[in-house]
């Protein structure tokens, strides 16, 4: 069965990949980005593709391209919220306006798409809800505490919006990817580094910002095979939960359950004691 994906992030990097995924087998693609015309160049002309403008942090720019993606194909099938930035640093050094500016586009665009979007699949009866969180949306590190939070945060909201969406025939899915061969960690694209300077963290900045530069380019995750697998798993009719992506998220996520597992243990006679006595 052909479906019609609405993909935000179609510009460059991940969305790319999962835009020609799509369209190679023989889906409609609606594919957004804050540029419609660096979404054409990107992905060339297609009978099946559509590009859009869409600043996913504008709630009316939503609305008006689910209305055009409808206009064009008469229904939306999947949704991949995978726009995203990312604003490094330590806590301190990352300034309020950019930690507001981080959750604005990680976690409250992709509510304003879906927000957008679900009406028409509720009408339909169906639908697929894929959100790109990451492995820092499931365990914290280093130099991303803003990054994290967004994305710890649409953790959750994901989690709970499939108990939302199952009645009506829609499905969920999180995507937590490792370290991809992406655009994400280059400087001015996707990478924000931070605005305030502390000294007790300045050497450890600049140590950290050049620890981060040197991977660009170097990860071990190829993002065309991500991209064919959501295509997959999407085309399965069966979304998991949860989709670790790539072998050093899963390792790193196993670890922190064991981790987890351990303090429960530790400390289970004093967590079990702290209700009201019979």
């Amino acid at each position: 069965m052909s479906n019609v994906w609405f993909i935000t992030g179609s510009a460059r990097g991940m969305g790319v990949d999962i835009a020609r995924a799509a369209l190679a087998a023989g889906h409609s693609v609606v594919a957004t980005a804050r540029d419609a015309a660096k979404v054409a160049a990107a992905l060339g002309e297609h009978e099946n593709l559509l590009a859009l403008s869409l600043d996913i942090t504008d709630p009316a720019a939503s609305e008006a391209a689910a209305a055009a993606a409808v206009e064009r194909f008469g229904r939306i099938d999947v949704l991949v919220n995978n726009a995203g930035n990312f604003y490094a640093g330590y806590f301190e050094n990352v300034s309020e306006k950019q930690l507001r500016a981080q959750m604005e586009t990680n976690f409250f665009g992709p509510l304003n798409v879906t927000r957008a979007i679900l009406p028409v699949m509720r009408a339909q009866h169906s639908g697929q809800v894929i959100t790109v969180t990451s492995a820092a949306g499931l365990m914290g590190q280093e130099f991303v505490a803003a990054y994290a939070a967004s994305k710890f945060a649409l953790e959750g909201w994901m989690e709970s919006l499939r108990f939302d969406l199952a009645p009506y025939g829609i499905s969920t899915m999180a995507v937590e990817p490792g370290f991809f061969r992406t655009e994400l960690l280059v400087e001015g694209a996707s990478t924000i580094w931070p605005e305030l300077e502390i000294e007790d963290y300045a050497a450890r900045t600049t140590e950290t910002i050049a620890a981060w530069s040197s991977m660009n380019g170097l990860q071990g995750g190829d993002p065309e095979k991500l991209a064919q697998a959501l295509v997959t798993l999407s085309d399965s009719g069966e979304l998991p939960l949860r989709f670790l992506a790539g072998a050093d998220v899963m390792a790193g996520v196993e670890q922190n359950l064991a981790t987890i597992r351990s303090q429960i243990d530790a400390h289970r006679e004093l967590s079990a004691s702290l209700g009201f006595d019979a």
